[in-house]
């Protein structure tokens, strides 16, 4: 594994970790609020006016083509349980998956005999 391997891989693990804090520290404040409606609180809350509907869709928008490069790449690479980045990306952040995505695929090319 080559020295850029090794940096893009601890940035995407830096990245990961912050994206993790930035999302979690105020999802659980959140849900820490009384009568907060839970999931669907959280969704109705993230289109409470124009500008968050304008994020939300945005970051809707970038999941879906990030989405589909995940399984294209995957494919690509031959990258297995691609699905679970995806669906850990809806349930945990998307911030947070991709980069862990990221470093499953930069492994994938820095291995000897990478396809692609």
């Amino acid at each position: 594994m080559s020295g850029t391997d090794r940096s893009l891989i601890i940035l995407y693990a830096a990245l990961a970790v912050g994206a993790l804090l930035a999302t979690w520290s105020h999802n659980l404040a959140f849900f820490a609020l009384p009568g907060n409606g839970g999931a669907l609180g959280f969704i109705r809350m993230a289109y409470a006016n124009p500008a968050a509907t304008s994020l939300a869709n945005d970051i809707l928008f970038v999941c879906l083509a990030l989405f589909t490069f995940m399984l294209a790449e995957a494919r690509r690479l031959g990258i297995r349980h691609v699905w679970v980045y995806i669906l850990l990306s809806i349930m945990v952040a998307v911030s947070v998956m991709v980069p862990l995505f990221l470093i499953a695929r930069q492994l994938r090319l820095a291995r000897p005999g990478k396809p692609g």
